[in-house]
């Protein structure tokens, strides 16, 4: 026994440990390494299998597909059956016979019946066009959803790369000034520049490690951003994978109406709203046969059994018949002459040999028949059902146009905006060209004693200011023509 025990003490382990590891090795495969970066297809991936709207639009997916299921299976006959037993006392009904005893019965009636509807107006016929219909909305909706999820993390992960850009624009302009003052420092101490000239360097070198620290907090604030998205705790450590992005490779070739007329030929919400007018014409349709008169065909066999029957009467004698005439064979009745019937004496057992099987077999009785049912007045509910119906088929209708109207404006603000970035990117490429050249110059003149620290400082910030435009309406382009590009039906890729 001891022996045992250790075994399956052991095994307990072994399996727990196994599947510990199993399970770490799972998540390990969904999540890399906080040392590893995340490339924007890994964030996408992630974001798709543990956003609980993603697995809210999921569970709406296979709950219209059980209401497609249920009304496939309402073509079938409903089939039922009922099995019941019980005691009674005192004077009552024998449930078999229908005589009045005086005893303790026991007993049970087994049932099954049958409908098949043969004809009900079209309603199930319509009832399933309207389930495919509204099962393809829902497919649309979860295509939607993650379409939605895919340019939020999409957004968020430009971000994230934007300010990484921006931190290393900061360092650089923080090294190049920590360059300029140790260079300044040795011209103080030669007697060369005045103490001023140093001072302001040094102003200059603290306001451009503010700055380095302000763009580092943005970074960590859409890092923090990416993650909440991807339902990552703060805690943990994450890290992306700088993608190479060249927005000059990127063109604005196709006009507003053009992306508006393949978006709503490509886009989910636009199929979506037109599988729910369909869907809500084959709804008034269900609802409109559910007015007509309905057929069925039904059937059911039964049978019952009561204790009071066990008893049967086995004679042993010869019989008495106070009036002549052919006795039952086994019969024994006992009535009052005065009611004109006759009275059968005689002398024998009663024996409980018509069981439970006996009278199962022999009380089987089947029914088949046609039920037709034709509405007349019941509460006004099928009429009140159509109206919702034609209702609801009516605002299906306004919704579509609706959609059809968002998409359209949604189209015409990106296609406005990526049009506008597109000039502010190569406005700002011409503005950092030629703050370039001035700094490169500003730094001969600061060199050679012809520009104080204040010039040089100035000519500095503007660089820097250009550098962070540049980059700003590098990204907001890149981002905007990827929009333009997502209403195509084009992947989103970085």
């Amino acid at each position: 026994m001891k022996h045992i025990l250790s075994a399956t003490t052991l095994f307990l382990i072994l399996s727990t440990a196994s599947q510990a590891q199993i399970d770490t090795l799972k998540q390990q495969a969904l999540t890399p390494p906080a040392s590893e970066k995340w490339t924007f297809k890994q964030c996408i991936d992630y974001a798709l299998a543990n956003n609980l709207s993603i697995q809210r639009s999921n569970y709406n997916v296979e709950a219209s597909e059980v209401d497609l299921r249920q009304s496939k299976f309402s073509r079938f006959p409903d089939i039922n059956t009922s099995v019941g037993y019980g005691y009674s006392w005192g004077r009552g009904l024998d449930p078999v016979t229908n005589n009045f005893v005086s005893r303790e019965i026991r007993s049970s009636n087994i049932s099954g019946n049958a409908a098949l509807p043969i004809y009900n107006g079209f309603a199930i016929h319509n009832t399933i066009k309207q389930n495919q219909r509204a099962l393809a909305a829902s497919e649309y909706d979860l295509a939607k959803a993650k379409n939605d999820l895919i340019l939020n993390v999409a957004n968020l992960f430009i971000n994230v790369v934007f300010n990484k850009e921006l931190v290393e624009n900061a360092k650089y302009q923080l090294a190049s000034s920590r360059q300029q003052l140790e260079r300044t420092s040795k011209q103080v101490a030669a007697g060369a520049l005045p103490k001023s000239e140093e001072l302001n360097l040094d102003a200059q070198v603290a306001s451009n490690e503010v700055t380095l620290v302000q763009q580092e907090n943005a970074l960590a604030l859409s890092l923090l951003q990416l993650k909440q998205a991807l339902q990552i705790p703060g805690s943990q450590g994450l890290d992306i994978e700088t993608p190479q992005m060249d927005p000059e490779d990127l063109v604005i070739d196709q006009t507003r109406d053009e992306i508006f007329q393949i978006a709503r030929k490509t886009l989910p919400e636009i199929k979506s709203a037109e599988m729910r007018i369909q869907s809500s014409g084959y709804a008034v349709k269900a609802s409109r046969g559910n007015l007509l008169p309905r057929l069925n065909l039904t059937a059911g066999v039964n049978t019952n059994y009561s204790s009071a029957q066990e008893a049967q009467f086995y004679p042993d004698g010869g019989y008495r018949f106070p009036n002549d005439g052919e006795m039952p064979p086994f019969a024994y009745v006992n009535k009052d002459l005065s009611q004109g019937v006759y009275s059968i004496e005689a002398t024998g057992t009663f024996r409980n040999t018509y069981l439970f099987k006996d009278q199962i077999q022999d009380n089987i009785y089947r029914t088949l028949g046609f039920q037709l049912i034709i509405p007349i007045l019941n509460g006004y509910s099928a009429r009140a059902s159509l109206q919702r119906s034609v209702i609801q088929n009516q605002q299906s209708k306004i919704d579509a146009e609706q959609a059809s109207q968002t998409l359209r404006q949604n189209v015409e603000t990106a296609y406005n905006e990526a049009l506008a970035s597109s000039k502010t990117y190569n406005s700002s490429l011409r503005q950092v060209q030629a703050r370039e050249e001035a700094f490169r110059m500003m730094d001969q003149r600061y060199s050679a004693g012809a520009a104080n620290s204040f010039e040089y400082q100035v000519s500095q910030n503007d660089l820097y200011r250009a550098k962070t435009d540049l980059t700003r309406a590098k990204y907001d382009f890149i981002f905007k023509k990827k929009v333009l590009d997502f209403y195509q039906g084009k992947p989103l890729e970085y």
